[in-house]
């Protein structure tokens, strides 16, 4: 897993395309049990090099129960995101994820964790990729039948402060998915 990992972190691929350079985002380890796949790095993000090392970060560990310590705890918790790396800004937010990544890495990194129980699959992009097919036809219906994808899989919107209004607009999501996150999470886990 160190070799690949260092590989992943060594990526140059998207050199030209990225207007802030390559830095690669990642965490895993063979014993992880749950994988957090979310979209790409955000501008902080990059600059510390630390996954979910932001607003949304604070709102996935709410959602799933745990601290910070335990969430960066690579034995239990490994984070991939669909790009690696921070793909710039555009006119309503960050770019989207690069394409080359996901398909290049994370079957290569997935075969490394036999001990993965759960994928979370955070926004769309993961939501499509992985679900492919079956993937509903929004985010919001895709989340909605969380269920339909269990014991594998379980779609999440993205925790950015910028869906506070879907938040606001689906309060089933907190009042029945959230319980179900955190109790599986528990389940995973344990008292760690």
């Amino acid at each position: 897993m160190d070799d690949l990992l260092s590989q992943v972190r060594d990526c140059r691929v998207c050199l030209g395309q990225l207007p802030h350079g390559c830095r690669p985002v990642l965490r895993a380890a063979t014993s992880s049990k749950v994988v957090i796949i979310g979209q790409a790095p955000g501008s902080r993000v990059h600059a510390s090099g630390i996954p979910w090392d932001d607003q949304s970060g604070k709102v996935l560990r709410k959602w799933m129960g745990v601290p910070e310590q335990i969430f960066y705890n690579q034995a239990l918790f490994a984070i991939i995101p669909m790009g690696f790396c921070y793909p710039g800004t555009g006119r309503s937010g960050d770019l989207p994820p690069r394409k080359e990544c996901a398909p290049m890495w994370h079957s290569k990194l997935l075969e490394k964790m036999p001990k993965v129980e759960l994928i979370l699959l955070i926004g769309q992009y993961a939501q499509r990729y992985y679900l492919s097919e079956n993937v509903k036809k929004n985010m919001t219906e895709t989340v909605r039948h969380f269920d339909h994808y269990l014991p594998k899989f379980l779609a999440l919107p993205h925790p950015s402060p910028r869906n506070r209004f879907w938040l606001v607009k689906n309060p089933w999501f907190e009042l029945d998915i959230v319980p179900y996150l955190q109790s599986r999470i528990e389940d995973l886990i344990g008292k760690e």
